[in-house]
């Protein structure tokens, strides 16, 4: 009797076992950081977040969003009701963002929407790129 034996095809099931376990333990923010003008903008998905839980505070030049997702909880007292899956996240997310110079940091808005949270950060007047007059004068030397 012949085994049809594959190193790679062991590796790769290993591979993907290792991952699916990572990234279900993954607590991290997915974000995007965009420019827009004179304003950057960062997008941070929190589905299922209470919008009463996020936390957002500048220290220094460092920005700090906190959020929590509750679990929801099974009343497991009734006998149909078991947990055959449980992969969704729970808990307490953090995320940092250094914040250069150049930025108002006194003028950062956030909106909570369909479970993703905007900050629009302005960038400080001092920060934005403007033209100088050159001014000219006629010279007063006579020959």
């Amino acid at each position: 009797m012949a085994i049809n034996y594959s190193p790679w095809r062991e590796l790769n099931d290993l591979a993907g076992q290792v991952f699916r376990a990572v990234s279900s333990e993954d607590r991290s923010m997915a974000m995007d950081l965009y420019r827009s003008g004179d304003v950057f903008v960062v997008k941070v998905d929190l589905p299922g977040v209470d919008p009463g839980s996020i936390d957002i505070d500048v220290d220094d030049r460092t920005l700090t969003v906190r959020a929590e997702r509750a679990a929801e909880p099974l009343d497991t007292s009734e006998e149909k009701n078991v947990w055959l899956t449980r992969e969704r996240n729970y808990g307490t997310y953090a995320r940092q963002i250094s914040l250069g110079t150049g930025l108002d940091v006194s003028g950062i808005t956030a909106d909570y929407a369909d479970g993703v949270l905007t900050l629009t950060i302005p960038m400080a007047e001092e920060a934005k790129p403007r033209k100088i007059e050159v001014n000219t004068r006629r010279s007063t030397i006579e020959s």
